[in-house]
This record gives C-alpha cells, structure tokens and sequence, in this order.
C-alpha cells in the first residue's frame, strides 16, 4: 500500500489521466445500463396501451379489421398506427412505403431520413383511407426483417361530431332571426347592434365548420407512423424477452466505441492545451529541482 501510495505522489499526471479513464468507463458503463433498463417502447397517445409484436412472441396477430369495420360503420373513429420496422435498407423501404400509400390512395405527411455512424433510421407519417388501414399495415409488415413493435388506436369522436352539429343548427337558427330583426330594424343603433351580433354568430359558425371538417377528415384519413431502422436498437419498441445476450453485445460494443471516442477527444484536448501545461510543468520541474539542489547544498 506505500508504494501505491508512493507511485501515486511521484506520477501525479499519469494517476489523473487514469482516474479520468475510469471515470469515463464507469460513466458510459451507467448510461448502457439505463438505457438496456428504460428503452421501452410507450406508445405517442396518453391513456392507451402499445402492443407488442404478436408474431414475435409466438401468438396470433388479433384481426383489428372487424373491430374497426363494425365501429366506422356505426361510430365516427379517428385511426391512428404506429409500427417499428427492422429492415435491411432504410432508403429502399422507405421508397416503397410512399409508394404503397399512394397506390391506396394516401398521401405522405412528413419523412425523416438520419443517417448516423451506426445505423440508418427514418420516421415516416402516411395518411391512407381508413377502409384500407389493415391492407397497408399488412403489406408495411412484408417489407420487414422483423415487426419490433406495432401499436393501434382508435378515438370516438362520434359524440364529439354530433354536438358540434347540434351547436352549428342552433347557431343558424338564432342567425336567422337576427335576420329577420335586421330587416325589420329602421334605427341605426339597432341595425348596428343586430350586424354586430350576426358577426360574432358567423365567427362562431365558422369556426365549428372548420371543426367539423378536421373531424371528418381525420376520420376519412388513418394515421399511419412507421419506424425504419437497420439496427434493431435504434427503434423504439417493448423487448420480448427480458435478457438477450445479442442485444446487450451490441450495447457494450456500442458503449466501448463511445468510450474510445471520449478518451481520444479527451487526448486531443490535452494536446490542445499541452501549449498551457507542459510549460508549467516544466516550470515546476525546474523549481523542484533547484529547490532539492538548494537543500543538498545546505546538508553537506
């Protein structure tokens, strides 16, 4: 223990430089773990619960089209999906989504396309004919290594729509006496009062049609996200099985590589400044070494 101790005090630099290392290690070490721990996928709409892969886990994949005929034949229900997809070429895959959605008769919302130093990714949101959800789900699948995730929702808005119906007839209908009044009205006052009121009831109109037609529109049009992704890591998704020896490689690999990357930044920035400290290391080598040649004189 005193000569750690003593091998400490005389390398003071080579002891910090290590204590840096380790802290970097330790600190990519926790980040991994964190990550292997809370990369879970958690589905974009509050109170609704993701699905996990059906095939993944060895069981049959629910029929969600009856469900969704029997509710837009009877109920207004807006359609969203979202699915994450392990592929071989994210450029190719995605190509052929926004070529698929168009040929349903949809239309492509937003791409996104990163190409990181590990792996391609791209998020992709389609709207398509909400007759024809499942069909393009289906054939978005078939483009796929593996289905990593996939989540379905529906939103009754039916209520929704009727009373903004029933609040559109009421408003018509006290329109339409204003009106009336109006063309009654031979006072300036009154004829002002009653067109500022058919105002303040068009904007009200107005702005419930505008309502209406989002509603209506978004009940025609499912929502459609889909993940792409070649490194199964990179995508957002509810792992099937608590411990897998092949993901938690890919993960210290991963943590290695970024480990090295930090030291070498680490070494590149002590390059920078070795302008600031190797001379005044050598200024403190220097007044050591008189103060210690100094000393020996005194001895003798």
């Amino acid at each position: 223990m005193s000569r750690l101790f003593f091998w400490i005090k005389t390398h003071k630099l080579s002891s910090l430089l290590i204590l840096i290392l380790l802290f970097v290690i330790f600190n990519s070490y926790l980040k991994g773990s964190t990550r292997q721990r809370y990369d879970v996928y958690e589905s974009p709409s509050s109170g609704a619960v993701g699905v996990q892969s059906f095939g993944a886990l060895g069981m049959p994949a629910p029929d969600f089209s009856q469900e969704s005929s029997s509710k837009t034949s009877d109920r207004m229900v807006i359609q969203n999906s979202t699915i994450s997809l392990l592929v071989n070429n994210v450029e190719q895959v995605k190509d052929m989504i926004l070529a698929k959605t168009r040929e349903l008769g949809g239309f492509m919302v937003s791409t996104n396309v990163n190409n990181p130093q590990d792996a391609a990714t791209a998020t992709i949101t389609v709207r398509v004919p909400s007759t024809k959800l499942e069909s393009a789900v289906k054939e978005f699948r078939g483009l796929a290594i593996r289905v990593t995730s996939e989540y379905l929702s529906g939103e009754d808005v039916t209520d929704e729509y009727t009373d903004i119906q029933a609040q559109m007839a009421t408003l018509l209908t006290t329109k339409e006496k204003f009106e009336e009044i109006l063309d009654r009205a031979t006072a300036i006052q009154d004829i002002l009062n009653v067109q500022r009121e058919l105002i303040n009831l068009q904007s009200q109109i107005d702005s419930l049609k505008g309502q209406q037609l989002y509603i209506e529109r978004n009940a025609e049009m499912a929502r459609i996200t889909i993940y792409l992704s070649t490194d199964e890591l990179a995508l957002p998704y509810a792992p099937d099985e608590m411990w897998r020896p092949q993901l938690i490689f890919k993960q210290a690999v991963r943590s290695m590589i970024g480990t090295v990357r930090q030291v070498g930044t680490l070494v590149i920035w002590l390059g920078v400044y070795s302008v600031i400290w190797i001379p005044l290391l050598l200024i403190i080598y220097f007044v050591r070494r008189r103060r210690m040649g100094k000393t020996t004189t005194v001895s003798q």
